[in-house]
């Protein structure tokens, strides 16, 4: 079968497109740009409606280009694994049925299932893998571009098997047979080869090899995209510090933090920082060893067992060397219970028995005070958490038998392995803990944090149940912060509201219940809740010397007033907002002022965020200014709420003043108040100059229009007298409003611009408007628009 996928792409979207399904031609394009540059929550929010979408319309090729793409996603930039297994396999499956069988993304799928049993245990699985990617390379031709990522995928396979010299061959010999096929070599496959080079030892050719590979990619006219720029950096940086070249390397070691936004780059941005540590060019802080056990916590939480060893070895390693036993010792028990999910073992337990070995033989401390003073000696002198944690499992340990001593230091021991990093751990101490002190209500509490911290949801449903009988509001607790922390918000309010049924005179219930009402839309019931909880608690002015659960905090406030303007209610509004020392212009009504520039995040129907221009009117109001199109549910002139939250820091006082003039509040959408009623259409021609321009601006606004530039200088248009030269162009947003029709529309646009040497296009305009289509016709082909 030799379908070209990216033409089958085009033609489906066209296709839909004409059909109407616009949603979902939109999803065909954008979604696997989103798997494969990391945009999960764009992902996350697009999928859903566009995989059932394709099967209302029964598609199932669709449905299966949608699947794979995902899996890609879930597979590659989250790195999951068993949890993801049977989705991989019943993906299998459909992808290969009477329906799908012809379908081009299908052999797609053979990679999704590979990679998921590479990541779930890859040495244990090369049989597997070696088989089903090789009987599918077998029969695909080396011209087809998923020939070239099995044969990565293979290569994989044989290097997990310890064979990275046939691995080698094999992805040289695959190259010459694409070659052969006028098919070129990918970038991402020649950086598979840097991977392989660099097990063979070979870190000069590394270097070379991405350096060729990169410069044939831009000679080809292909910009590197910022996954390739990441990976190329990272690549470059491992063999550097292999070669002993640490400046060079730490120059292009991508900073932690691109580590933590994307999850396929951990592995090697490990191996290349113990590599770095090991030559004395980099701390190996407690820091370093916290991120590294949260990403170990991650793929344990998500089944990638066998990444998982090798990263909390690599972690292990550098705890040894900073001496941290507890830690160290933390690590091994995590790589002994991920050895039993593991299918090959040869080596690895090999290496978790000696990680356990040297942690043991480190020194235990010396406690500095009795075990029973430690809690109190730790909080006085401040000790690094490292240093804290090993003096709580000494003073544990002596404590052995006297639970009534023991429980607080287990809590305290929990909270600073859970700041370390190591949350599944300090929910297993307090697990056992508990049993010999299950009415201890601190206990509870700390282990339903780290619970929800390890993101262990049978956990949290075992402690939960666990609690109903005896603590029915703690159960409910628990359930309502996880339900929240999974986004599933309607729980979250229903087990508040049976918290508040056994308790009104909780606080932070209400919190959580007026947080959930407002994800939900309800703000009816989420200014209720703000309401009742003033009249719980302290006031404000009372606040000095009380419990901090007990008081009106200001976000309290803050979030009373967002939820009662969205409900209109400006007495509200008006009152909170003097208890925030807010003046107004008008002593009542509706608040309608002019304050400052915002910024205020929308999310467009594709799942990504978009942030817009908007003039404050008060508290939690603003005006959108731009023009705007379909994929966002606003326009010029809309009034929305947005949440009282900073989404951005200000720029610090120390800043330049540029930067500090230029810095806009940014705040999150909540909710439209008052549509203005514009309706948008699109301008595309020739740019007149700037004060033509500025005349039509003045005169559409003078007229109730508005107009907003999308174009910047690069934008260029065909120029039909000098053929091959082009002209300025200029791309804009027309917002015609509600009192307006399309037919006056049309006339205005025409009047204002006849006199244009080179006359701008508005078809669809024209058409709504019952025009002449053909003269926009004739301008779009004319000015190639």
């Amino acid at each position: 079968m030799t379908t070209d996928i990216w033409a089958w792409v085009r033609d489906t979207h066209r296709q839909l497109a004409e059909a109407g399904h616009h949603r979902l031609a939109d999803a065909i394009v954008e979604l696997p740009e989103h798997a494969t540059e990391g945009r999960n929550e764009q992902l996350d929010a697009q999928y859903p409606e566009a995989v059932a979408a394709a099967r209302a319309l029964g598609l199932p090729w669709v449905e299966v280009y949608l699947r794979h793409w995902r899996m890609q996603n879930l597979l590659n930039k989250r790195q999951q694994g068993e949890a993801v297994l049977p989705e991989a396999v019943d993906l299998l499956d459909f992808a290969h049925g009477e329906d799908t069988a012809g379908c081009p993304q299908s052999v797609c799928v053979v990679q999704d299932f590979a990679i998921c049993h590479a990541r779930v245990d890859g040495p244990g699985y090369v049989a597997e893998r070696l088989a089903v990617v090789g009987e599918t390379l077998d029969r695909i031709e080396p011209g087809r571009a998923c020939y070239d990522c099995l044969s990565r995928e293979y290569s994989d396979a044989l290097e997990d098997d310890g064979r990275a010299a046939e691995a080698l061959d094999y992805l040289d010999s695959a190259a010459n047979r694409m070659r052969a096929a006028g098919q070129p070599v990918s970038l991402r496959f020649h950086q598979a080869r840097a991977g392989t080079l660099h097990l063979l030892g070979r870190h000069e050719d590394v270097l070379e090899l991405l350096d060729t590979a990169e410069r044939a990619e831009q000679a080809q006219g292909r910009r590197l995209d910022e996954r390739d720029q990441r990976w190329g950096a990272l690549l470059r940086a491992r063999a550097l510090a292999a070669l002993g070249r640490t400046e060079e390397s730490l120059a292009l070691l991508p900073e932690q933090a691109e580590a933590e936004r994307h999850a396929d780059l951990r592995g090697a941005w490990t191996q290349t920082v113990e590599l770095l540590v090991a030559a004395g060019a980099r701390e190996n802080d407690a820091e370093l060893g916290a991120a590294l056990a949260r990403w170990v916590g991650y793929l344990d939480g998500v089944g990638a067992h066998r990444p998982c060893v090798d990263l909390l070895l690599a972690a292990g390693r550098l705890a040894l060397a900073r001496g941290a036993r507890t830690v160290a010792l933390t690590l091994a028990a995590t790589g002994e219970r991920k050895l039993t999910r593991l299918r090959r073992t040869d080596g690895v337990s090999e290496q978790v028995a000696a990680l356990r070995t040297a942690a043991e033989a480190l020194p235990e401390p010396e406690l500095p005070v009795p075990p029973g003073e430690l809690a109190e000696h730790l909080a006085s002198v401040g000790v690094p958490y490292e240093t804290g944690a090993d003096l709580l499992s000494v003073a544990l340990d002596r404590y052995r038998g006297e639970q009534a001593g023991a429980t607080g230091l287990a809590v305290l021991l929990a909270t600073v392995l859970g700041g370390l990093g190591h949350a599944r751990a300090a929910s297993d101490l307090l697990w056992r803990h508990l049993e010999d002190d299950p009415a201890d209500r601190e206990l509870t509490g700390a282990l339903g944090e780290m619970l929800m911290d390890a993101r262990d949801a049978e956990g949290v449903r075992r402690l939960a149940d666990r609690l109903a009988g005896s603590a029915p509001a703690d159960a409910h607790w628990i359930r309502a912060r996880w339900a929240a922390a999974e986004g599933r918000w309607a729980e979250a309010l229903e087990q508040c509201r049976s918290i508040l049924e056994l308790d009104d005179e909780v606080l932070n219930t209400r919190r959580l219940a007026a947080h959930a009402a407002t994800e939900l839309g309800d703000h009816a019931t989420a200014q209720r809740m703000y309401q009742e909880l003033l009249e719980h608690a302290v006031p404000v002015e009372g606040a000095a010397g009380e419990d901090g659960h007990r008081t009106v905090r200001e976000p309290d406030l803050w979030h009373l007033i967002t939820a009662a303007t969205a409900n209109r209610d400006w007495a509200v509004v008006r009152s909170t907002g003097a208890l925030l020392d807010i003046e107004f212009d008008e002593p009542e009504g509706p608040v309608d002022e002019e304050w400052q520039l915002v910024t205020i995040r929308a999310i467009r129907t594709n799942g990504a965020t978009s942030d817009l221009p908007a003039l404050r009117t008060g508290p939690a109001t603003a005006r959108v200014l731009p023009v705007l199109g379909e994929d966002l549910t606003l326009n010029h002139g809309d009034v929305v709420v947005f949440g009282p939250a900073l989404l951005e820091p200000p720029p610090a006082e120390d800043a330049p003043e540029e930067e500090r003039q230029r810095w806009r509040p940014v705040f999150e959408l909540l909710t439209l108040l008052d549509p203005a009623g514009y309706t948008t259409y699109w301008i595309d021609g020739g740019w007149p100059g700037e004060e033509p321009w500025a005349a039509l601006r003045e005169e559409l606004h003078r007229a109730g229009y508005e107009v907003w530039v999308y174009s910047g200088d690069q934008y260029r248009i065909t120029d039909p007298a000098e053929g091959e030269d082009t002209l300025p162009g200029v791309y804009a947003a027309l917002g015609v409003p509600p009192t307006a029709t399309a037919a006056e529309a049309d006339a205005l646009l025409l009047r204002l611009t006849e006199a244009w040497a080179h006359p701008p296009a508005w078809p669809a305009l024209a058409e709504a408007a019952g025009a002449d289509l053909a003269r926009h016709e004739e301008i779009v082909e004319r000015y190639g628009l």
